[in-house]
């Protein structure tokens, strides 16, 4: 029934406007806003490199997802969390888990990619990893 049917994914924000540049400027994915902040149809989509469209929408009661919303393959993790905290961005750090850098080394350890978690300003969680390619 759902074979054919261009399905998009979508999650919830406090603030369209501090995800619109979160997501534009910081991060550098193309972002469309429809309607305004404060409009009842108002909401932003990420145009993502695999053609895939996500939907953020304001949700006035919002709570930030407790597992990953989304995740960004890199060719080199370690530059990208170096440029992601240039920017600002925070990477989690999980104790036993995560380096000095907040990057889980699993190539390593057979374990599956390197990965690093860090959060949106409505504090739902992300991640890059390693793209498998280098």
């Amino acid at each position: 029934m759902f074979k054919d049917t261009p399905a998009f994914s979508g999650f919830s924000v406090n603030s369209l406007e501090e995800a619109k540049k979160f997501y534009g400027d910081v991060l550098g994915v193309q972002v469309e806003q429809t309607g305004n902040e404060t409009g009842p149809m108002s909401f932003v989509t990420l145009h993502l490199a695999t053609g895939a469209d996500v939907l953020i929408y304001p949700k006035d009661n919002h709570e930030p997802a407790t597992y990953t919303i989304l995740n960004f393959p890199v060719s080199d993790i370690d530059t990208a969390v170096d440029e992601l905290v240039q920017k600002g961005v925070i990477f989690e750090k999980y104790e036993g888990m995560t380096d000095e850098k907040g990057v889980a080394r699993g190539l390593s350890q057979n374990m599956g990619p390197d990965i690093a978690w860090f959060k949106d300003p409505a504090g739902n969680i992300l991640s890059i990893l390693n793209d498998g390619k280098h």
